[in-house]
């Protein structure tokens, strides 16, 4: 399980920006954002760095 959502909106962003951001479609991202789908080590990598987190901010450790 990833923390996706919940940093998008402590940071007020959209899914649409961050797929813009990523080069991917809103349908990917949402995947990521729902848990449905897991990004990749590197994509959850650029997303932290897009995000401005930790990488360890986007993993919820507690599941």
């Amino acid at each position: 399980m990833n923390r996706i959502k919940e940093v998008l909106t402590e940071k007020g962003i959209k899914q649409t920006w961050l797929a813009e951001k990523l080069g991917k479609s809103f349908s990917v991202v949402n995947s990521y954002v729902c848990n449905r789908r897991q990004p990749s080590l590197e994509m959850l990598f650029e997303i932290a760095k897009i995000l401005q987190v930790n990488p360890k901010d986007l993993i919820d450790s507690s599941k």
